[in-house]
């Protein structure tokens, strides 16, 4: 799962980003990697695999909260499960080490991007001199606090004891958000009148629809059949009755052989070169075909339509910007990475393809 995604999945509270910086290679004690020589501690990294577990556990009402962050010998982990899930109480120390080592697995993934990409974001964002003010984290917060919860404390108070995070965690996301919200306006270009025209130029369809034809056909299995039935037609029976006891077509036999709003090439080739060439009201066929012989008369043309430019504007405009955001997002993703990810060391236990050396297990 992309960073972005764990941390909306995470919890449903401010979108996504990241946070700070150093120098140096070795892990220190009390920590479980380093950024640039700033250490990811062992604390912050529990304290968020306790979050990230509440958010799982919440996935799945009735789910037992068990928080792996013991590796290798998992003992806690162990001792916890057993506490919890009766039915697991008496399998072997090895059984629930391994599935304490599956979810410490799935959970360090997550909580180390999220924690790793933190520092480069921030470190980046102070390398190109983007930054944001206390008074914009508050502001920000306040009014997404306001916007999710309402007025008053009690619904976001029930939040952070929902989801295992503290005020403090949420201002720090917000400020991150903040930062990489900046850092994708400053590598985002602004979207041109001329490149709003050219999309417009190479995408019409999208802003019209093409034209149709209502029809009524008698689908044969022979031409003598075909002709048989345009005989009926031509002598003046319905289309009900001729359709009714010619056409193996089951979609039309029984509705007067009516086919509505056909589109050039949609249905077979050969009918539909002669359905769009011909007039309303005149009766067509045998037309030899794939499926057999046709019988045709077209009984409606509706024209084209194309929304003009002035009235598409805005949405082109959208469609633009968020095209240019997404690729912002890649470009900026890949230079933070090419810039950091060589200075990014994890203990042995916590490797991810964050840290530099890591390699994917085989198979």
């Amino acid at each position: 799962m992309t960073f972005k995604r764990w941390l909306v999945a995470l919890c449903a509270f401010f979108s996504v980003a990241v946070a700070t910086a150093g120098c140096g290679s070795s892990v220190p004690g009390g920590a479980v990697a380093t950024v640039a020589g700033n250490p990811v501690s062992t604390q912050a990294f529990n304290h968020w695999m306790f979050v990230a577990a509440k958010g799982q556990a919440q996935s799945s009402p009735g789910a037992p909260l068990v928080v792996p962050t013991d590796p290798p010998s998992f003992s806690s982990c162990i001792a916890e499960v057993r506490k919890q899930v009766p039915t697991l109480a008496k399998l072997k120390d090895e059984q629930l080490r391994a599935t304490c080592k599956q979810l410490f697995t799935s959970l360090t993934g997550q909580v180390l991007d999220f924690l790793i990409k933190a520092y480069w974001y921030q470190a980046y964002a102070a390398k190109h001199h983007v930054s944001v003010t206390n008074a914009q984290v508050q502001n920000a917060f306040n009014r997404d606090k306001t916007a999710q919860f309402g007025p008053g404390e009690a619904k976001f108070q029930s939040f952070l004891s929902q989801s295992g995070q503290t005020v403090q965690d949420v201002l720090y996301r917000v400020r991150v958000n903040l930062i990489y919200s900046k850092l994708l306006d400053k590598q985002a270009k602004p979207i041109t009148n001329g490149e709003i025209n050219a999309y417009y130029a190479s995408h019409g369809s999208q802003f019209g629809t093409p034209e149709s034809r209502d029809l009524r056909i008698v689908l044969t299995k022979s031409q003598a059949s075909a002709q048989a039935a345009k005989s009926a037609l031509q002598s003046g029976q319905s289309w009900s009755t001729v359709a009714k006891k010619y056409s193996i077509d089951t979609a039309t036999k029984n509705n007067g052989g009516v086919l509505k709003g056909v589109t050039q090439g949609q249905g077979d080739q050969a009918l539909n070169n002669v359905v769009f060439a011909a007039p309303v009201g005149r009766l067509e066929g045998p037309i030899k075909s794939q499926f057999g012989y046709y019988v045709v008369e077209v009984t409606a043309i509706k024209k084209a339509t194309l929304e003009s430019l002035a009235k598409a504007r805005s949405t082109i405009k959208q469609n633009l910007t968020l095209q240019a955001k997404q690729a912002a997002q890649v470009t900026l993703d890949n230079s933070a990475r090419k810039e950091y990810l060589a200075q990014t060391h994890c203990l042995s236990e916590y490797m991810m393809n964050d840290c530099h050396g890591y390699k994917p297990p085989k198979g």
